[in-house]
């Protein structure tokens, strides 16, 4: 799972087997080390008991938490994205965008993207 942030949006794209993985687990995970053992955990979770898209940052953890039912939806469709906006104390607001993740135009050395859905402008 790949996590993009950028000023106050959180931008989640997953593999093919990581969007399987939250149909039927309703949880996926990944963790950075760094040095001294600090660490930075993010995870996505589908739970029947969420009614709208939510992210948390507690600790060294982000979770963003999305009704199952959209979910559902989304790994069995050909939908791209789950696209949401939480409103914030301040009254600003927080973009969340989970995608599925596509290989990409122009190959790049070393990447393994044989998990990636096909690039819908690939011919």
């Amino acid at each position: 799972m790949k996590l993009r942030i950028r000023d106050n949006s959180i931008r989640l794209r997953l593999s093919r087997s990581e969007v399987a993985l939250l149909g039927t687990e309703g949880l996926v995970g990944a963790k950075i080390q760094f040095a001294g053992g600090a660490r930075f955990v993010y995870c996505l979770e589908s739970s029947p008991a969420c009614v709208d898209v939510a992210a948390r940052f507690t600790g060294d953890e982000l979770s963003v938490r999305l009704p199952e039912s959209r979910v559902q939806q989304w790994v069995h469709s050909d939908d791209i994205s789950i696209e949401a906006t939480q409103g914030l104390d301040d009254g600003g607001q927080l973009k969340i965008l989970v995608e599925k993740d596509f290989t990409c135009l122009a190959p790049r050395e070393g990447e393994d993207e044989s998990d990636m859905y096909p690039h819908p402008d690939q011919s």
